[in-house]
């Protein structure tokens, strides 16, 4: 996970501190039940004063009848919560991982080894699992532990630190795997849940909303991570790699850092990013990536300028900062602008632009369709690599 030290999140955990913690569990005391005796005596009184009782039982139980109640609407509610909940975490549960890796480390005494810890998920039954780059980052060792008990040493298969994802494998066969759902689908205020590891406690779930969405994050390479997603649902050290689950039980994001000193803002990198990335790391073990040096947010398009230049798509990417020296300063792009297509392709989500920005595009000249105020302006522009410090 990320520790807050400014506000913009890109703190590094490369091991996870120890808490000495001492727990103190009370006996169950026995409780008496007290049987509360009639007498025999009297009894006439007391038939009568049972029949007293309840007659006026029965008219209260009449009027409360009459009286509207939410208390079993409430109830109705948070028991189709409680299974919702449940459910998903019953089908994800089974595929969360526990990582623990080792790191040679530099000090002032030389050099040491230090331990570290994370979460993760199978994505493939045949042992891929999706984790942070941070996570596993210049691990000398790392060791997978299953949900059912199992250890198994596994490798490194790629590392793309520019979006803190990672992708691992163990020798396992047939293992329980998660389904990554549509991330641009997803709406403000729909149920979010976190499965991981935090601090060393494994398999705990969490449960919140999704607070906001299209959140950017500096990653620890310092490039800025677009369409992250911020939740409440509460993460700590040790969650970093582990899933952020809908209702369905299907993977939305990839919890990835929180503000440490705020209550309940805790980010995730979207499915479809981790899904990109992913695939590309099975592939090739690394990601050659162009860039054009923007960053972005998607917002929707005016219908007056859709009608009037035609446009395919509803949405487009705000332009909101420009890199020194970058492709697009040189293209003439400016903060404000709004991408709209690439070369010859409509942009709508910031996504749709990742997709674009592959290793074939670098070096290539292409053509950036934006909107500027109320006019559509075509630029060339050439797409560089971009370099990530490994």
């Amino acid at each position: 996970m990320y520790s807050r030290h400014r506000y913009v999140v890109d703190e590094w955990f490369g091991h996870l501190e120890i808490c000495t913690m001492t727990m103190v569990s009370f006996p169950n005391e026995e409780v008496e039940t007290v049987d509360f005796l009639l007498s025999d005596a009297n009894s006439e009184a007391s038939a009568q004063r049972s029949a007293e009782a309840d007659f006026r039982w029965n008219a209260s139980s009449r009027e409360a009848a009459t009286v509207p109640t939410s208390a079993g609407n409430d109830a109705k509610l948070l028991d189709e919560y409680s299974r919702a909940v449940v459910s998903a975490v019953e089908r994800v549960a089974p595929a969360v991982v526990n990582i623990d890796i080792k790191q040679q480390r530099n000090s002032q005494r030389g050099p040491r080894e230090v331990d570290g810890s994370g979460s993760g998920f199978t994505i493939t039954p045949d042992g891929f699992i999706l984790t942070n780059s941070h996570v596993v980052h210049s691990a000398t060792q790392i060791t997978v532990n299953l949900s059912d008990g199992r250890d198994y040493r596994a490798q490194l298969i790629g590392d793309d630190p520019e979006t803190d994802l990672a992708v691992i494998r163990i020798d396992a066969p047939q293992l329980v795997h998660v389904r990554l759902a549509d991330s641009e689908s997803l709406r403000v205020g729909q149920i979010a849940i976190a499965i991981g590891n935090p601090l060393g406690f494994q398999a705990s779930v969490t449960a919140g909303v999704i607070s906001a969405l299209g959140r950017s994050m500096y990653s620890q390479s310092g490039r800025l991570i677009d369409n992250i997603i911020q939740t409440d649902a509460a993460l700590n050290p040790g969650n970093s790699g582990g899933p952020l689950v809908n209702s369905a039980g299907e993977v939305i994001g990839v919890n990835t850092a929180m503000i440490r000193p705020a209550q309940g803002i805790c980010f995730a990198i979207a499915s479809n990013t981790a899904r990109l990335v992913a695939g590309w790391l099975i592939r090739d073990g690394r990601i050659r990536r162009s860039y054009i040096g923007v960053a972005g947010q998607n917002v929707p398009l005016h219908r007056r300028v859709i009608r009037f230049y035609n446009l395919r798509l509803e949405t487009g990417v705000l332009v909101v900062s420009v890199e020194k020296d970058s492709p697009a300063r040189s293209a003439g792009l400016r903060e404000g602008d709004i991408i709209v297509g690439f070369n010859e392709r409509p942009i709508a989500t910031i996504h749709d632009l990742h997709k674009m920005l592959v290793s074939e595009q670098i070096g290539i000249p292409a053509k950036l369709v934006i909107i500027r105020h109320t006019e559509k302006l075509e630029l060339s522009i050439l797409p560089a690599e971009s370099k990530s410090p490994r």
